[in-house]
Protein backbone atom coordinates (compact mmCIF):
# COMPACT_ATOMS: atom_id res chain seq x y z
CA UNK A 1 0.00 0.00 0.00
CA UNK A 2 1.52 3.57 -0.98
CA UNK A 3 1.28 6.20 2.09
CA UNK A 4 -1.64 8.07 0.13
CA UNK A 5 -4.77 5.64 1.01
CA UNK A 6 -6.26 4.92 -1.81
CA UNK A 7 -9.83 3.41 -3.17
CA UNK A 8 -8.81 -0.49 -3.20
CA UNK A 9 -6.42 -0.52 -0.50
CA UNK A 10 -7.31 -2.09 3.27
CA UNK A 11 -8.28 1.01 5.58
CA UNK A 12 -5.58 1.96 7.98
CA UNK A 13 -5.97 1.17 11.52
CA UNK A 14 -6.17 2.76 14.51
CA UNK A 15 -7.24 3.59 18.17
CA UNK A 16 -7.89 6.72 19.41
CA UNK A 17 -10.26 9.13 21.59
CA UNK A 18 -13.39 10.24 20.60
CA UNK A 19 -16.45 11.38 22.03
CA UNK A 20 -17.67 7.92 22.15
CA UNK A 21 -14.92 6.97 24.71
CA UNK A 22 -12.11 4.81 22.73
CA UNK A 23 -12.38 3.97 18.90
CA UNK A 24 -10.48 1.49 16.68
CA UNK A 25 -11.41 1.15 13.15
CA UNK A 26 -11.18 -2.10 13.21
CA UNK A 27 -13.92 -3.01 15.33
CA UNK A 28 -16.15 -1.37 12.72
CA UNK A 29 -15.96 -4.67 10.86
CA UNK A 30 -18.46 -6.10 9.68
CA UNK A 31 -20.39 -2.44 9.15
CA UNK A 32 -19.70 0.17 6.61
CA UNK A 33 -17.59 3.35 7.75
CA UNK A 34 -17.67 7.31 6.72
CA UNK A 35 -14.40 8.49 8.40
CA UNK A 36 -14.66 12.20 7.57
CA UNK A 37 -11.68 14.61 8.33
CA UNK A 38 -12.25 18.26 8.60
CA UNK A 39 -10.01 21.04 9.92
CA UNK A 40 -11.41 22.49 13.30
CA UNK A 41 -14.41 22.71 15.39
CA UNK A 42 -16.69 25.67 15.34
CA UNK A 43 -15.79 27.18 12.12
CA UNK A 44 -18.70 27.93 9.27
CA UNK A 45 -17.69 25.08 7.06
CA UNK A 46 -16.82 22.64 9.27
CA UNK A 47 -19.87 23.54 11.36
CA UNK A 48 -21.98 22.89 8.19
CA UNK A 49 -20.47 19.89 7.15
CA UNK A 50 -20.88 18.47 10.88
CA UNK A 51 -24.60 19.54 10.16
CA UNK A 52 -24.71 17.67 7.21
CA UNK A 53 -23.90 14.31 8.58
CA UNK A 54 -26.31 14.23 10.96
CA UNK A 55 -29.13 15.52 8.77
CA UNK A 56 -28.53 11.81 7.33
CA UNK A 57 -27.40 10.10 9.95
CA UNK A 58 -30.22 7.72 10.31
CA UNK A 59 -30.44 7.02 6.58
CA UNK A 60 -26.72 6.09 7.16
CA UNK A 61 -27.37 3.72 9.99
CA UNK A 62 -30.37 2.42 7.54
CA UNK A 63 -27.55 1.01 5.60
CA UNK A 64 -25.48 -0.05 8.34
CA UNK A 65 -23.11 2.48 8.07
CA UNK A 66 -20.80 4.25 11.46
CA UNK A 67 -19.92 7.95 11.10
CA UNK A 68 -17.07 9.46 12.47
CA UNK A 69 -15.29 12.87 11.96
CA UNK A 70 -11.40 13.45 12.77
CA UNK A 71 -9.70 16.69 13.58
CA UNK A 72 -6.80 17.84 15.69
CA UNK A 73 -9.00 19.60 18.14
CA UNK A 74 -8.92 18.46 21.78
CA UNK A 75 -11.74 15.85 23.25
CA UNK A 76 -12.82 18.84 25.28
CA UNK A 77 -13.55 20.96 22.07
CA UNK A 78 -15.33 17.98 20.70
CA UNK A 79 -17.72 17.50 23.60
CA UNK A 80 -18.70 21.13 23.22
CA UNK A 81 -18.81 20.49 19.64
CA UNK A 82 -21.12 17.97 19.51
CA UNK A 83 -23.06 19.33 22.25
CA UNK A 84 -23.79 22.62 20.64
CA UNK A 85 -24.57 20.84 17.35
CA UNK A 86 -26.78 17.81 18.78
CA UNK A 87 -24.31 15.15 16.96
CA UNK A 88 -24.89 11.82 17.56
CA UNK A 89 -21.80 10.32 16.16
CA UNK A 90 -18.53 10.40 17.21
CA UNK A 91 -15.66 12.93 17.15
CA UNK A 92 -12.23 11.64 17.03
CA UNK A 93 -9.85 13.75 18.85
CA UNK A 94 -6.42 13.35 16.59
CA UNK A 95 -4.02 15.92 18.49
CA UNK A 96 -1.15 13.99 17.88
CA UNK A 97 -1.93 13.47 13.86
CA UNK A 98 -1.95 10.11 14.09
CA UNK A 99 -4.71 8.96 12.34
CA UNK A 100 -4.17 12.46 9.89
CA UNK A 101 -1.01 11.06 9.05
CA UNK A 102 -2.14 7.12 8.31
CA UNK A 103 -4.92 8.62 5.85
CA UNK A 104 -2.48 11.70 4.50
CA UNK A 105 -4.83 14.32 5.53
CA UNK A 106 -2.28 16.98 6.23
CA UNK A 107 -1.60 19.18 3.69
CA UNK A 108 0.41 22.85 3.34
CA UNK A 109 -2.72 25.40 3.11
CA UNK A 110 -2.35 29.19 2.06
CA UNK A 111 -4.35 30.76 4.08
CA UNK A 112 -4.63 34.66 3.57
CA UNK A 113 -1.31 33.95 1.94
CA UNK A 114 0.65 32.66 4.57
CA UNK A 115 1.55 28.93 4.34
CA UNK A 116 -0.07 26.69 7.35
CA UNK A 117 0.16 22.97 7.98
CA UNK A 118 -3.54 21.50 8.38
CA UNK A 119 -6.06 18.85 7.32
CA UNK A 120 -7.29 18.86 3.98
CA UNK A 121 -11.04 18.62 3.77
CA UNK A 122 -10.93 14.49 3.06
CA UNK A 123 -13.70 11.92 2.91
CA UNK A 124 -13.42 8.11 3.12
CA UNK A 125 -16.02 5.12 2.80
CA UNK A 126 -14.67 1.89 4.23
CA UNK A 127 -16.89 -0.79 3.32
CA UNK A 128 -17.67 -4.04 5.56
CA UNK A 129 -14.52 -5.96 4.75
CA UNK A 130 -12.57 -2.58 5.62
CA UNK A 131 -11.52 -1.59 2.45
CA UNK A 132 -11.54 1.95 1.29
CA UNK A 133 -14.08 1.91 -1.10
CA UNK A 134 -13.99 5.57 -2.07
CA UNK A 135 -11.94 8.72 -1.26
CA UNK A 136 -13.10 12.53 -1.58
CA UNK A 137 -10.03 14.77 -1.21
CA UNK A 138 -10.33 18.33 -0.83
CA UNK A 139 -14.07 18.30 -0.24
CA UNK A 140 -16.57 21.36 -0.82
CA UNK A 141 -18.88 21.16 2.02
CA UNK A 142 -22.85 21.53 0.12
CA UNK A 143 -24.25 18.67 -0.85
CA UNK A 144 -21.03 16.30 0.00
CA UNK A 145 -23.15 14.29 3.08
CA UNK A 146 -25.78 13.39 0.11
CA UNK A 147 -22.95 11.74 -1.69
CA UNK A 148 -21.47 9.98 0.83
CA UNK A 149 -24.68 8.36 1.69
CA UNK A 150 -25.82 7.65 -1.95
CA UNK A 151 -22.14 6.29 -2.74
CA UNK A 152 -22.68 4.14 1.33
CA UNK A 153 -26.25 2.77 -0.44
CA UNK A 154 -24.61 1.68 -3.42
CA UNK A 155 -22.37 -0.72 -1.32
Amino acid sequence: MSNTPAAGDTAPDFKADSTAGIIQRSDTLGHKMVLFFYPKDNTPGCTTEAQEFQAHQQDFERVGCYIAGVSRDSLNSHARFTEKLGLKYPLIADTDETVCQLYDVIRNKNMYGKIVRGIERSTFLIDAQGKIVRVWRGVKVPGHAKEVLEAAQAL
